[in-house]
């Protein structure tokens, strides 16, 4: 078995090569359906707002020897509250009650039946609520910052790489990233709160320096590839995707590690809080992440540069001298040669195997 340096070198050189180009209509078929999968998850199940988004109150006791669900369901069903209602454990020591908006007397009343069924003094029991009116400005400055995070995001790769077209593929991938984190969350139940909101934005920045770290390569190498006839810009750019492979996935490993450490303390340890919303958020996106900027963005980039003049043109003339290399070998010119992985350009590294050999001793 290979290990993982060799793979690299050999998939840096060319000399094994994933058809990621190649195979792009499998990586598209699976993304719409995942995505497809999530939409529906999203029509028929919806998410969880939290109380920042929806409004309503909430209690907050503290100071819990054995925080249990139990005494706050009691409470809910006999105080006559909405069905709506929720109770969730938060760390080792405290118990989370929200409900619909209540007038301050219930409130209280709520707080004060809450302190005696889980045996804490009124000192230790906190009580909010959240009007309709904050939970609103909340929801649309959460919008506003992800539509800001596109615009900018589509501003500073089309001034970076100087094409609109690598603007718009690391977009759609980012898109797909923020429809799979939000197809599991979904499927989780968890809230969606301001944390969440922060987790979304974090893996997109995640995911987007992924990207480019690819678009970089492949500007690396299509420069000049009109004036060679060795290798089209799809094999350039499935060159580079090769290139950056174990690069990403090593990346990947060493970012998602921590945060599902941080998933499993804040889900089965601390219990529901901020630290569970955005470790789940982060978790998920930073995998699609991943995945989006090998399976989807170059070959999008690639299907979007497809149809301009200058590549079309030039993946005839490498056709057409395939077609003359094989004829001139074998004396056929129906044989078609196997397409190298890219130009010979002095100083490219090559691979161990390229490098100098040391002379014996004698």
């Amino acid at each position: 078995m290979k290990s993982l340096a060799a793979l690299g070198n050999e998939l840096y050189s060319g000399k094994t090569s994933i058809p990621f180009i190649g195979k792009r209509r499998i990586w598209y078929g699976a993304a719409v359906a995942v995505i497809i999968v999530s939409f529906t998850l999203l029509g028929v199940m919806g998410l969880n707002p939290g109380i920042d988004f929806k409004g309503g109150s909430e209690v907050t006791v503290t100071g819990i020897q054995d925080p249990q669900v139990g005494p706050g369901n009691d409470v809910i069903a006999k105080g006559g509250y909405s069905a709506n209602s929720s109770v969730t454990t938060m760390g080792t020591s405290s118990v989370r009650v929200q409900t619909e908006s209540l007038e301050k007397t219930k409130l209280d009343g709520l707080a004060s039946q809450l302190a005696t069924a889980y045996g804490v003094t009124s000192a230790e029991v906190s009580a909010t609520t959240i009007g309709p009116t904050w939970s609103s400005d909340v929801t649309n400055k959460a919008v506003r910052g992800l539509i800001i995070f596109f615009l900018l995001v589509g501003a500073l790769i089309w001034a970076y790489f100087r094409t609109w077209k690598m603007a718009a593929a690391a977009l759609l991938a980012l898109c797909h990233d923020v429809i799979i984190t939000m197809g599991v969350y979904v499927v989780s139940g968890f809230e969606v709160t301001p944390a969440t909101v922060i987790g979304v934005l974090t893996i997109l920045g995640y995911s987007l320096y992924d990207t480019v770290v690819v678009f970089d390569k492949i500007r690396e190498n299509t420069a000049n590839f009109q004036t060679q006839s060795r290798s089209t810009y799809a094999e350039l750019a499935n060159l580079a995707v090769n290139q950056t492979f174990i690069r990403s996935i090593n990346t990947s490993v060493v970012g998602v590690l921590p945060v599902a450490s941080l998933l499993f303390m804040g889900a089965f340890i601390l219990g529901a809080g901020t630290l569970r919303d955005i470790a789940l958020t982060m978790f998920i996106g930073m995998v699609a992440g991943t995945l989006s900027s090998i399976f989807l963005a170059t070959p999008l980039l690639v299907d979007l540069r497809s149809r301009e003049k200058a590549i079309k043109e030039q993946a005839e003339k490498v056709a057409n001298a395939r077609t003359h290399r094989a004829a001139d070998r074998d004396g056929d010119a129906e044989a078609i040669a196997v397409p190298a992985a890219a130009p010979v350009i002095p100083g490219r590294h090559l691979g161990v195997s390229a490098q100098p050999k040391r002379k014996k001793k004698r």
